[in-house]
This record gives C-alpha cells, structure tokens and sequence, in this order.
C-alpha cells in the first residue's frame, strides 16, 4: 500500500512550495521555458532551474531540451493520479457523512 503512494508522495511534495505552484500553474496555461518561468519570479534563473527538476522527479512536468532553450510542459497524466486519489476520499468522507454518529 504504501509503496502505491510513493508518486503521489513525490507529487505532493512537489506542490507543497509555493514557487512550484506557482509554476504549474503558469505551465497549466502554456509551455514555457525555464528562462520565461524564471523572469516574473524573485529568484535566480539556477533556483528556477532546481525547482523545475523536482516538479520533472514528480511526474509533473516534462521538459524537452532543444539547442539551448528547455521547454516545460505539465504532464496531465500526474495530475489525474492526484485527482484520482483525492475522488477516492471525497466518496469516502461523503459516505461516512451520510451515516450520523459515526464519525
């Protein structure tokens, strides 16, 4: 069971820094690459870069290097995981709500 948790980890702790939401948000809009990612945020293009790299670990986003330009794009796949997951609770939790005194 918990070995089946393992991507979902991954994801989930990618999503807990808010410079990684921050990106995924932008990518659920377009593909960019990582110097259009890094030119509104507060930081170095290189702390840009390591952000990108774990959201890439995660299965969220997928780069694609071409001459000296690496476009991100998110990979919708990892995100049906998390919504998969989190559906699964939902009906869980409804269920158990449907029941009074049984919380």
């Amino acid at each position: 069971m918990l070995n089946s948790l393992a991507p979902l980890d991954g994801v989930f702790r990618a999503l807990a820094d808010p410079t990684r939401r921050a990106i995924v948000e932008r990518l659920m809009r377009e593909d960019a690459s990582v110097s259009q990612l890094a030119r509104p945020l507060p930081m170095s293009l290189a702390a840009v870069v390591q952000h990108v790299a774990i959201l890439e670990e995660s299965g969220l986003v997928r780069t694609q290097k071409t001459g000296r330009v690496r476009t991100c794009r998110i990979d919708p796949q990892a995100l049906a995981v998390v919504e998969d997951w989190l559906a699964q609770r939902r009906c869980i939790w409804e269920g158990r709500l449907d029941r009074p005194g049984r919380h």
